[in-house]
């Protein structure tokens, strides 16, 4: 039986890519909130809420990236020059709050400057990765097997407006991350501002996707021709069910896991919607995931080791999470 080979590598890659948006996104919107919370205790506790988890998270990104290398390199190759700039600002991004998240722990004088640091860091990483996707929905430009667009071709008002897009939703999965992780005065803030950060990022769900059908005459046509026009009538249904779920889980305090699920649910509909947009293509609007696959045999090699290595990241990851679950307790710390 004969595996079509860049059609699992592309499934995995995606997989990777989704994992880590649900995983790192909450604790990125973790840092986002960061400036809104005045108390140092309650500051403390929403980083131990991340503490055990936060590095594990970005787990995916690498495996994302990495994949993509592997298995797509003409993907890569022409991805990277288009996409240079918000790229590198990302992983500075990361890199810098990273080492806020480490320093603030051992600083009185200069926590305030840390604590910046850290917002700082992880709302530039998650505004850049929303412009990173933004300037791939818009489509890269590519004569041959090259890129051939400007340098700054991926800073448009589209790629603004995902990149704004991304931050709301990321800081709407933080609050109800910390609805779910912690009580008192603090979940009663971080509900509210869910409540708010909901509205947001449903108006910004509802403007990208009247936008992107008619960014590409090829967008047009997979949602409104079938079996295209089925999923535009499923997916905006799922996303009004869970964005119900999501409402209804704030206003009852008993839910407390609900509006985090809820959260979760709306980032894969939004996931599964770019899919249909993008697939076949990996580097829209002209590049497919055949044209830019790697030789069979090396996907075969790289693929083993991956069936191997991702059961086992899964499998730490869920122990991680399951460890530490339940609430954080305020007289707990991180060192």
């Amino acid at each position: 039986m004969a595996f079509d080979l860049a059609f699992i590598w592309a499934g995995i890659i995606a997989f990777a890519i989704l994992i880590y948006v649900v995983l790192d996104g909450f604790d990125l919107g973790i840092g986002i909130l960061f400036p809104v919370v005045k108390a140092e205790q309650d500051k403390d506790v929403m980083i131990n809420s991340v503490a055990p988890v936060w590095d594990g998270n970005e787990t995916w990104l690498v495996l994302g990236g990495g994949g993509l290398f592997a298995a797509f390199p003409l993907a890569y190759a022409v991805v990277m020059p288009a996409l240079y700039m918000p790229i590198i600002l990302m992983l500075l991004a990361l890199i810098f709050r990273g080492v806020a998240f480490e320093y603030r722990w051992r600083t009185t004088r200069w926590k305030g400057v840390w604590d910046i640091a850290f917002a700082g860091g992880s709302t530039g990483a998650a505004l850049m990765q929303g412009i990173t996707l933004g300037a791939l929905v818009q489509g890269i430009e590519i004569t041959g097997r090259a890129y051939s667009g400007g340098w700054w071709d991926w800073l448009t008002p589209f790629s603004i407006l995902t990149g704004v897009a991304v931050v709301t939703g990321y800081a709407l999965l933080g609050a109800t991350w910390l609805v779910m992780k912690t009580s008192d005065d603090l979940q009663d803030q971080m509900r509210r501002y869910s409540l708010y950060l909901a509205v947001a990022l449903l108006g910004f769900i509802l403007i990208v996707s009247l936008l992107t059908p008619f960014l590409d005459p090829v967008y047009f046509q997979r949602w409104f021709n079938l079996p295209g026009s089925i999923l535009s009538g499923v997916v905006p249904a799922l996303v009004a069910l869970a964005a119900w779920h999501l409402f209804s889980g704030l206003k009852n305090h008993a839910h407390q896991a609900k509006p985090f699920l809820s959260a979760l649910s709306l980032f894969v509909l939004c996931f599964v919607g770019i899919g249909i947009s993008f697939y076949p293509h990996i580097v829209p609007p002209s590049l497919t995931i055949w044209q830019a696959a790697a030789p069979d045999a090396s996907l075969e090699f790289t693929l083993v080791g991956t069936v191997i290595l991702m059961p086992l990241i899964l499998g730490y990851s869920a122990y991680a999470y399951w460890v530490f679950r339940g609430k954080v307790d305020p007289k707990e710390g991180y060192h």
